[in-house]
């Protein structure tokens, strides 16, 4: 098939090489350079780099509101246009343009969790599992038919970094069944029951309070993990929580109950989380033994 594919970050790139082993990708949307960085040089997005090692054509329009970035889309005759975290709304025109439409490649299984962090309301709320729906896209809000979807179980110990890779692999397996099914596959309508907004992550989200119960705090930690990072202060710095699990045991919650090479257990307003990656300012990502040898955070420290 002629294929139009439209992403920006690593969540798209399982399936854009995936694709383009398969059809004739006919260009690569993506959103422009953005600023990165100490010298803040605009720096390509990841499916950017990709497509151009690829030896694909690359498009990066600012807006595809304009009637010529419209018409420029539908020039391009494409049988299909499939969509993976792309950030930019396609209007009604570009919509409409592919003979097949616009599919889209969403991290959840809809109509829960529509909007921009599916991944991270799903470990945020205690879901049980999530999944990918490949859904043709409506003006709506992720509100249109559902052609496939497929689950997938969230571990007690998943980071949204984990489901991150784990949803594209999934959805980079899906939408080429999707498109080999096109003619008959029968789009489903997404139940009203059910619907709920995965609003964008907000920092105010990010500071850990060590007086919810235990399941509210590890779960806050894995969801913003690795990005935004759930933190805390410790000894005057900000420390970036990016691992933990449920543990046993109280205290005054953000106490120390006890600090090992395997983790820190901190107890919570019931029961304690057990810490075992974190992430010092400037530094990389490390475990509890290598903090500790810089940090002295023993039995009884105080983090707030």
């Amino acid at each position: 098939m002629r294929v139009v594919f439209m992403g920006t970050p690593d969540f798209a790139l399982p399936a854009l090489e995936r694709l383009a082993r398969a059809h004739d990708i006919a260009a690569v949307y993506c959103q422009p350079p953005r600023p990165a960085g100490r010298g803040k040089r605009p720096r390509p997005s990841p499916v950017q780099t990709s497509a151009e090692a690829l030896g694909l054509p690359v498009r990066h329009p600012e807006s595809l509101r304009d009637t010529r970035a419209q018409a420029d889309f539908a020039a391009l005759e494409a049988d299909v246009a499939v969509v993976a975290a792309y950030g930019l709304i396609l209007p009604q025109p570009v919509l409409d343009a592919p003979r097949h439409g616009c599919l889209n490649i969403h991290a959840s299984l809809l109509p829960r969790w529509r909007g921009a962090a599916p991944i991270q309301r799903a470990i945020l709320e205690g879901d049980s599992d999530t999944g990918v729906s490949i859904m043709r896209m409506e003006a709506g809000l992720d509100t249109g038919p559902v052609l496939l979807r497929e689950a997938t179980p969230i571990g007690a110990e998943d980071t949204a970094g984990d489901l991150h890779d784990r949803l594209a692999a999934l959805g980079a397996e899906l939408m080429p069944t999707a498109l080999a099914r096109l003619e008959e596959l029968t789009p489903q309508p997404q139940p009203e029951d059910g619907v709920t907004y995965a609003a964008k992550i907000d920092k105010s989200e990010s500071r850990i309070d060590w007086s919810e119960p235990a399941e509210a705090v590890d779960r806050r930690i894995r969801a913003l993990s690795p990005h935004p990072g759930a933190w805390c202060m410790a000894r005057g710095e900000r420390l970036k929580l990016l691992r933990s699990r449920l543990a046993s045991g109280a205290g005054a919650p953000g106490t120390v109950l006890e600090g090992g090479p395997d983790g820190l257990r901190i107890a919570c307003a019931s029961d304690a989380v057990e810490i075992t990656q974190l992430q010092r300012p400037g530094r990389r990502p490390m475990g509890v033994a290598e903090l500790l040898r810089g940090l002295d955070l023993g039995a009884g420290s105080i983090l707030g």
